[in-house]
């Protein structure tokens, strides 16, 4: 028997069985709208049930795919498959030896257990299935060839200064980032710059932690805080907001720690490489090593570690602005 095919969400179509497998939920939404469309398209009076496998019931799988009075092609989705009962697993393997005509039935799994694997195992050993993957893209190149191919999907032309700061505006929410660029696909312009997606998200970007940051490591101390201070009296959460922070200094060291490596090997995104690199000039062990120390304190306190975390998060930036020397 030929292995299941395995496609990227944006190449989603149905199949006898369809497993969505994968833990980034928009990718597994967008995966299962297209699959729904398609099979509405072919068949306007397209029968939908919906089956949560964390509660299934012997027999329940095999009763609902079973032939209706009237034929009608049907999608059966499944949720929860991460969390199923050992009598969907079961059923699971024996309709999957024997699936019914007209029939699509998407499996849900977000990949955040081993629950299911026999099943899984088989769903992937069988010529009947397609798997669809949604990897997690939670690396900042990920999420840059993200918005380039969505751009592309669209045959729309996108400079990579927009990218860059979509991707920083929206860099830790796959969804919003999607939605962004949902929107900026509506302008008429023939290229989406920079300055359209400023014109779109300025106020957010201007007081996102990527701005903060930039000045901060140019020796800006005061325009690093006054950012700072700016983004927090419209409301920006500091646990997100360090944790770019954290990723900028990660960066950093670990550009510092080994001047050959490229940027694949250290899984940043070219651009963000090359800035590193200019970045870390004119910094030394003690500094990449204070900075580590001290955006760990900067994670503790917005965290509740300390009552006045807004101040740390300022002495955090002060040393920035130093190379992380002391005063």
């Amino acid at each position: 028997m030929s292995p299941a095919k395995i496609i990227e969400w944006r190449k989603a179509q149905p199949a006898p069985v369809v497993l969505i497998f994968g833990p980034e939920q928009h990718f597994a939404t967008e995966a299962a709208r297209e699959i729904r469309q398609k099979l509405r398209e072919k068949h306007p009076l397209l029968e939908i049930q919906e089956v949560d496998a964390s509660e299934y019931a012997s027999g329940h799988l095999i009763n609902i795919a079973s032939p209706s009075l009237f034929a009608e092609p049907r999608l059966i989705l499944v949720s929860n498959v991460e969390r199923c009962t050992d009598a969907f697993i079961e059923d699971g393997k024996r309709y999957l030896a024997n699936p019914a005509s007209d029939t699509t039935v998407l499996m849900r799994h977000n990949g955040s257990s081993v629950r299911g694997k026999a099943l899984l195992d088989a769903i992937r050993a069988s010529e009947n299935s397609i798997e669809v993957a949604c990897p997690k893209s939670d690396k900042e190149f990920e999420r840059v060839k993200f918005v380039q191919t969505e751009f592309a999907h669209a045959a729309r032309s996108v400079t990579d200064g927009a990218v860059r700061a979509l991707v920083q505006a929206f860099s830790h929410d796959i969804p919003e980032l999607a939605q962004a660029v949902s929107q900026l696909l509506l302008d008429s312009s023939e290229t989406i710059t920079e300055d359209i997606v400023d014109k779109y998200y300025g106020g957010r970007i201007e007081t996102d932690n990527f701005k903060i940051m930039e000045a901060a490591l140019a020796g800006k101390s005061g325009e690093a805080i006054f950012l700072f201070r700016h983004a927090r009296a419209t409301g920006t959460d500091m646990v997100p907001m360090v944790f770019g922070w954290a990723s900028k200094i990660k960066a950093l060291a670990k550009v510092y720690a080994d001047p050959r490596a490229t940027a694949q090997s250290l899984g940043l995104a070219p651009h963000s490489f090359s800035k590193a690199k200019d970045e870390v000039r004119g910094w030394d062990d003690e500094g990449i090593g204070r900075m580590m120390q001290l955006i760990a304190d900067c994670d503790s306190a917005t965290k509740g570690g300390e009552r006045n975390a807004e101040f740390r998060l300022e002495q955090f930036l002060l040393a920035t602005a130093r190379k992380g020397r002391p005063n």
